[in-house]
Order: structure tokens, then sequence, then C-alpha cells
């Protein structure tokens, strides 16, 4: 396409190829498993076709004589790796199907206990044939009509299995030394389902300090040079985008009739806590009258302090808008936890389990809570605690693909418009 022969064209190869190899095994390009998400997938693909454009540029950039439009390398890089995307796409859909439709590449599995987490995972099993696993027996290892781990030995002895689920908290430290021994020794795959202990149900991050094993809580995906830097560029272009495109000329319109509305500034700026908990101002278009109570008590349905210019900004959450300037400063981002007023934050990390492992990451102007039903007022406990779930959930499994769809998912709802947008 490039070169039409010769040694550069031997030289191209060697380095893409190389550089390929070297970049998918870094980001974990090929490590796609029959339970993987689409999400996953899609945000491994964004990451390889970067890295790919860098490494043919890179190329055309030692072997600046060959002279190739900067455009046709755009072109062929993009083209490439839609090729790959499909592709691999496509085999794991067809898997899928293969899996469902004709019942092969099945692997069978049996679970050791008894508990909810494994009358879930039992039917997981039952209800998706398309991740191809097939239930061959389940085992009730407590109470009378328990099975002896004799039997169960003696059962993954005489049947394929090739896979062995078991509940940490039903099986004591004989019996799970005895199943680990059991498996390494046969061949089987030994997966294990955590228990009601808190710890277990963690993101557990493995390393070694030398010869050291050490488990940290979670691993923060955000915490990763590379991955910091994609969201903050993602960020700095959202922000830039609804800055020039839409506030430039937005603001003095709404300003006008904000400032008709009620007396008052056009802005409203409150402390909301932030990354590691420090303090900045969260910029909004004001939509309430000026009242001295505006940090203390939260907006409720039919609240006396909005204004009419105010019921419709925060319906349609133009009131927002501002915050894109706190992106751009660095103060949020784009999508995270929503900050919520200092007091309120100081209240709910009092009586909120978790509450704080929110601010590990920066507050955003929408989240995976807002668009998963939980926005605007906090009406019960419950409220807030299924936020943090999803915040924690968030910030442990954050990826580009997660952040625009979330974006997406914003912006259809406030076209749509929303029963807590008030």
């Amino acid at each position: 396409m490039f070169f039409g022969g010769g040694i550069e064209f031997v030289n191209y190869i060697i380095f893409i190829s190389g550089a390929w190899i070297v970049s998918t095994l870094i980001l974990n390009f090929y490590e796609i498993y029959r339970f993987t998400k689409y999400i996953k997938i899609l945000s491994l693909i964004v990451k390889q076709t970067l890295v790919f454009l860098l490494i043919v540029y890179a190329f055309y950039g030692y072997y600046s004589e060959l002279m190739e439009d900067s455009g046709v390398i755009f072109k062929y890089s993009l083209v490439t790796m839609g090729v790959i995307s499909v592709i691999k796409i496509a085999i794991f859909y067809l898997l899928k199907k293969y899996r469902r439709l004709l019942g092969g590449n099945v692997r069978k599995v049996v679970i050791v206990g008894l508990n909810d987490k494994t009358k879930e995972l039992e039917n997981f099993f039952n209800d998706s044939p398309e991740y191809g696993y097939s239930l061959v027996k389940s085992f009730v290892v407590k109470g009378a009509n328990k099975t002896s781990q004799e039997e169960i030995l003696k059962f993954l002895t005489t049947n394929i299995v090739d896979e062995i689920y078991c509940s940490v908290g039903d099986l004591n430290e004989e019996e799970m030394a005895a199943l680990i021994d059991f498996a390494d020794n046969n061949l089987k795959v030994l997966k294990f389902l955590p228990d009601n202990k808190e710890i277990y149900g963690k993101q557990l991050d493995f390393t070694y300090y030398g010869y050291v094993p050490v488990l940290s809580l979670r691993k923060i995906p955000i915490d990763e040079p590379i991955n910091k830097f994609i969201k903050r560029l993602f960020d700095i272009v959202m922000s830039l985008l609804v800055i020039v495109g839409v506030l430039s000329w937005l603001t003095p319109i709404l300003g006008i009739f904000i400032k008709l509305g009620s007396k008052g500034p056009i802005f409203f700026k409150q402390k909301r806590n932030g990354l590691d908990y420090k303090e900045f101002y969260c910029y909004k278009f004001r939509s309430m009258k000026p009242n001295p109570t505006a940090d203390l008590h939260q907006v409720k349905k039919g609240d006396e302090r909005i204004t009419r210019v105010g019921k419709i900004i925060r319906k349609t959450s133009m009131d927002e808008l501002p915050q894109f300037i706190n992106v751009l400063r660095g103060d949020m981002s784009v999508v995270g936890p929503r900050p919520h007023m200092v007091s309120h934050t100081h209240m709910y990390a009092e009586r909120i389990d978790k509450f704080m492992v929110r601010h590990f990451i920066k507050p955003g102007i929408t989240g995976l809570a807002q668009t998963s039903g939980y926005r605007g007022e906090v009406e019960s406990d419950e409220d807030i605690i299924n936020r943090v779930k999803f915040d924690i959930y968030y910030l442990e499994n954050w990826s580009l693909i997660m952040d625009l769809k979330i974006v997406f998912q914003t912006v259809y709802n406030a076209v749509k418009g929303e029963e807590k947008a008030y």
C-alpha cells in the first residue's frame, strides 16, 4: 500500500509486528473470555487503536523520506483496526450463538456449597447458555442432607468436570486444602465464590513486593498513568466543546432571564468536596432565590426557593453546564461521583458505610449512579447507599467506553425528561 516492495516494506512489517505484539501484551488485548462484557471488549479496542495509530505514525516519523500523506496513514490505521475489531467482535458474538443454539464449546461445571451466591451462580449457568457452562451437579456440604467430601471427590473423579466452583463460607480450612490439592493433581480448574465477609467481595489487586505476596483492597484503573491521561484529555476536549460551543452564547441569554426572574447573580457557587476530600467551588446557573439555607438544605419537590426560570433550567439540567468550567480547571471530571454539599458530605461520611471511597477520584457532572436512577433529592438512606454502590463500581471498573455511554445516557435522559429533575 505504501511501499511497493523494497527494504522499507520489510522494515515496516518487522517494526509493526514487534510493536503490535508488545502493545497487545501490555494492554491484554487478547485476554477475552466467554464471560467478558462487550463494554470491556470495546474499551480494549479503543486503547489498541490509539496505540496502533502512534505506532504507525512513529514509523513514518522515522522514515520521513517516504513522504506519505498523514491523512492516508490515519485512514489506513483506522481501516486496519476496524477490520480487526469487526473480526474480534464477530468471533465473540458467533461463539455465543454457537453455544446457545448448538450447545458447542461447553465447559462442564459443579458447584460445591449452598447459599445465596451459589444459587445465583446456578441460575446464571442454567439461564445463560450463551456463556457455554453446563452445570453437572450442585453439592450441599452443610446440614442434614450434606454430601461428604469423599463422595464429592469420587464424583469428580468418575465424571467429566472442567471447573469446580466452591463457596468459601461453606468449607473449613482442611476441606478447602483437600479440594485444592485434588484440583491441582487432577487438572481441574478451581474457582471460589466469596462468602459474606466483606473482604472477599472486593476487587482485590494482587502483586509481589520482592517475593512477598500482597493484596490491595481495590485497584482503581484511573490511577494508571495512561488511563489518567486519557480521562483528562477526554475532560478537556468535552469541556472546551461545551464552553465554546454552548456556554459562549447560552450564558448571556440565560443571564437575562435569570436576572429578570429574581435579584441576584447569574452564577451560583457552592463549596463541594472533591478528589482526596479537598474542597472546591462548584459552579451552576442560579436557579433559586438567594437564601441563607442554600448550603444546608437540598432541593425538594415543589421547593419555594426555586424561581420560574429555575424550574425550566433544572428540569433540562442546563443549570449544571457551568460545571464544565470546573472540569477545565481540573476540580471535576465530566463523569464521576456527584459531589454533595460540604455539610451533607460530613453527615453521610458518618452515617453511610464506604461513602468516603467516592473521593478516591474526581467528582463528575454526571455519573453511573445518576444514569441508573439515583439522581436529585436523597429521600432516604437507601438512595445514598445505592449511589455509593454505583460510584464504587464505577471507580473500580472505569473505561473510556463507560464514560461515553454515561454521557450519551445523560443527554438522552435530559431530552426525555426525568422524574427527579426538579
